[in-house]
C-alpha cells in the first residue's frame, strides 16, 4: 500500500464521518421538531409523573405476581387470574418501553434538558 492509498483511505474516512455527522444532526433536528410538536409542554415534572406512573404499574404487576398461589390440589391458577396478570404485565411493559424511549430521546439530544427545567 502506498502513501497515496493511505491518504485516500484517511480522506474517505473523514468524508464518511462528516456525512454521518450531518445525517445525525438532521435526525436530531427532525426529532426535536417532531417531539416538541407532539409534546410542547414537556418538562421535568411531567417526566417525573410519567416515571411514577410506570412505577405504579410495576408495583401493581409485581403484587399480582407475588400473590399468585396454587390451590391445595396443586391445580394451576384460573384463567381469569392469568389473564389479569398478563394484562398488568403488558401495561407495565408498554409503559416501561415508552419511558425508555423518552430517556433515549433525551440522551440522543432530541429533547434539550434546558427545556426541561
Amino acid at each position: 500500500m502506498s502513501m497515496t492509498d493511505s491518504g485516500d483511505d484517511y480522506r474517505d474516512l473523514l468524508n464518511q464521518k462528516r456525512f454521518l455527522s450531518e445525517i445525525e444532526l438532521g435526525i436530531r433536528q427532525a426529532n426535536r421538531e417532531l417531539i416538541h410538536g407532539r409534546i410542547p409542554e414537556l418538562n421535568k415534572d411531567k417526566i417525573l409523573r410519567f416515571a411514577v406512573a410506570v412505577g405504579r404499574l410495576r408495583a401493581r404487576y409485581l403484587a399480582a405476581a407475588v400473590n399468585m398461589s396454587v390451590n391445595e390440589a396443586g391445580e394451576s391458577l384460573d384463567e381469569g387470574y392469568i389473564d389479569d396478570l398478563r394484562q398488568k404485565r403488558e401495561a407495565y411493559e408498554e409503559a416501561r418501553v415508552a419511558f425508555d424511549a423518552l430517556r433515549d430521546a433525551v440522551e440522543k439530544g432530541y429533547i434539550d434538558v434546558e427545556e426541561l427545567e
